[in-house]
């Protein structure tokens, strides 16, 4: 999923521990600059019962760091021990965590800065064992990692607290002008046939992408980039929303029960609601905020249906003219033209950045908005946890959707065709939308 984060043949052990203590420490310093815009008071605050707040998480990152790191891969003993419970995400579930005795934001910050201390302290040691989940440095990268997928958390939070919570920076990304409009409309045909899917054995993976593997395609087509505020405004005009044919039964009772009539944050003015402002929509860029339930209703709509998982990444990731045997492995990290990696805090108009494109010519897959597949979370073929069943295998088989291509939020190590998300279907707090396919 990256390139190799650890000791190799060519690598003095020096500069591998160089390279790990500057990796957690720019990984935190992207956290804190966007957590320390928002007031303590508000850190400690719950502003949804299906997000945390924002300390829980700080503290969450610190435990978990603590535990992988230092405990796991150094053998010291844990700062909290009598929070372990709090922290852990499975025995303290989102809707209890606001009532749970989680250290409050001052002291949450104290906890961060003494445990990336001791974790570079102990960063020789761990370049230097045997341990599996020491080799090629993966327990780095997989606390890292664990940070970066927090702080996406946290801006969903963000989004969802009242206005006045938090301002995002200044955009540091130029806007190109329409000159720069590349083709975006109809759809990609993609042949069938055998594929490769899933990480390849080098290099840091998350356990749910492997084991690589080949796979059998019927023909299909995606949608050259994914559906738009426009195409969205559409499907409502035509009573997207009122007509049960187009729903599924579980996603129609919830629909009913939540009274949906339009993407989350969307004003019924046409504007859209962004952390603390409320801008006007644009019908060119993504849409974004709407669950499983609403893009595949949007997908029947439009006489199409959401792609498997294993069709977007084929669609994202294949070269026209390889095969199985030939197959490059996907990129290690986001190219850097795509819209993700907090480099402007929104979506952007689907026609920007032409060179973001596929090799078979869909443009936007990664960035922007994360994607709902048809796919329910499972394992591969041949899976096996690691470093610990809770990450993934606990998830499989109950009722899971697999998102890809990542968001605006999502940092560039994450946001690559094999890494998968997954949530629930009735969850519109993420920064998801869609792009349809159709069977040929």
């Amino acid at each position: 999923m990256s390139e190799r984060t650890g000791a190799n043949a060519a690598d003095a052990p020096e500069r591998t521990v160089d390279r790990w203590r500057e990796r957690l420490e720019n990984v935190r310093e992207r956290t804190l600059a966007v957590v320390q815009r928002v007031d303590e008071g508000a850190l400690d605050r719950v502003f949804s019962p299906i997000l945390s707040p924002v300390a829980w998480d700080l503290g969450h990152i610190a435990a978990f760091a603590d535990l992988w790191l230092c405990e796991r891969a150094a053998g010291l003993a844990p700062l909290y021990p009598e929070l372990r419970a709090v922290y852990d995400a499975l025995e303290t579930p989102r809707s209890e965590r606001g009532c749970a005795p989680y250290l409050r934001a001052r002291e949450a910050f104290g906890y961060l800065d003494a445990v990336l201390t001791r974790s570079v302290a102990v960063l020789e040691q761990i370049a230097r064992s045997g341990d599996p989940i020491a080799r090629d440095g993966f327990v780095v990268e997989l606390v890292a990692r664990h940070e970066q997928q927090h702080l996406e958390t946290i801006l969903q939070t963000l989004q969802i607290a009242p206005p006045g919570v938090f301002e995002p920076p200044s955009s540091n990304r130029l806007t190109p002008s329409r000159q720069t409009q590349h083709r975006c409309a109809g759809m990609v045909r993609i042949d069938g046939g055998r594929y490769l899917v899933g990480a390849p054995d080098r290099g840091f993976a998350y356990d749910n992408e492997r084991p690589r593997h080949e796979v059998e395609l019927a023909p299909f087509a995606i949608d050259r980039a994914p559906v738009t505020n426009g195409d969205f405004e559409e499907f409502i005009a035509d009573g997207g929303y009122q007509r049960e044919s187009l729903w599924s039964p579980e996603g129609w009772r919830i629909r009913m029960r939540e009274g949906w009539q339009r993407p989350l944050f969307w004003t019924d003015d046409g504007g859209v609601r962004r952390f603390g402002e409320t801008v006007e929509r644009n019908p060119d860029e993504p849409v974004v905020h709407v669950s499983y339930y609403e893009a595949e209703a949007f997908a029947r709509w439009a006489g199409k249906h959401l792609p498997s998982e294993l069709e977007w990444e084929v669609a994202a990731t294949h070269t026209p003219g390889a095969s199985p045997e030939t197959a490059a492995a996907a990129p290690a990290r986001a190219p850097r033209e795509a819209n993700c990696d907090l480099q402007r805090f929104a979506v952007e108009p689907v026609w920007l950045t032409p060179s973001a494109v596929s090799p078979l010519g869909a443009v936007r897959m990664i960035g922007d908005v994360w994607e709902w597949t048809a796919s329910e979370f499972n394992g591969y073929p041949g899976f096996r946890p690691f470093p610990y069943r809770e990450y993934s295998q606990v998830h499989f088989g109950r009722g899971y959707r697999v998102l890809r291509g990542g968001s605006w939020a999502t940092q560039a190590e994450i946001a690559i065709p094999t890494f998968r998300n997954w949530d629930l279907p009735h969850r519109r707090q993420i920064f998801a939308g869609l792009r349809c396919a159709a069977d040929v």
